[in-house]
């Protein structure tokens, strides 16, 4: 029986909720588990952080031998401190992976009513995503603002006249790098998990007992 413009319209209309729903859904699930949510972005708060007193402390540092010709941190020092944050960031990225897939799995008879009441793969994707974005977005932010203040106290430590002499803009450029970083990480970190999700089969997910 052919189905008519109408129907099909309809149709649509239910199975491809608009992107505030999905936000709406997603921050719910933020909060209904906000103590999972709040140990996943721990890892990233950590990982920022460090990262961005790294970046800081450079830029005072920087910032000092131009205005006053204090002697930098010694090239070994900064290739120290580059491999430490990467190891401390890919380490944050497994941590969410693995925060995520335990998301996942505590949810298999969520997923699986969404897709029984027609939630196409690319939507549950979706708010899985959305999910961790949240989480580190705000995350980088808190652990962005540490860092910037353990750079700032770091160089306060070592040299005078730290906040005169400081090069404000691009101390904030590596501020706002850092958090677009660690947001970046935590949606990479997320994929995975998604996918997976995504695929699942509605009846396998509502057969699951957790």
């Amino acid at each position: 029986m052919p189905v008519d413009a109408k129907t099909q319209a309809g149709i649509r209309r239910q199975i491809k909720l608009p992107n505030r729903e999905a936000v709406k859904i997603a921050l719910r699930s933020v909060r209904i588990r906000i103590w999972r949510s709040c140990i996943t972005m721990a890892g990233i708060v950590l990982a920022i952080a460090f990262l961005t007193s790294v970046l800081t402390s450079g830029v005072v540092a920087k910032s000092i031998q131009q205005t006053a010709g204090g002697a930098t941190a010694e090239g070994g020092d900064a290739s120290i401190q580059i491999w430490l944050t990467a190891i401390s960031l890919l380490v944050c990225v497994v941590g969410i992976t693995n925060a995520m897939l335990m998301s996942v799995t505590e949810r298999y008879r969520e997923i699986g009513t969404m897709k029984c009441l027609g939630a196409l793969d690319w939507f549950v994707v979706k708010l899985f995503l959305i999910e961790a974005g949240v989480l580190g977005l705000v995350g980088s932010l808190v652990g962005a603002l540490l860092g910037f203040v353990a750079g700032l106290l770091a160089g306060m430590s070592q040299y005078d006249h730290v906040l005169s002499s400081l090069n404000w803009g691009s101390a904030l450029l590596r501020l706002v790098l850092a958090v677009l970083i660690g947001a970046g990480l935590t949606v990479v970190g997320a994929v995975y998990p998604a996918r997976r999700a995504g695929r699942m089969p509605p009846a396998d997910a509502m057969r699951t007992e957790i």
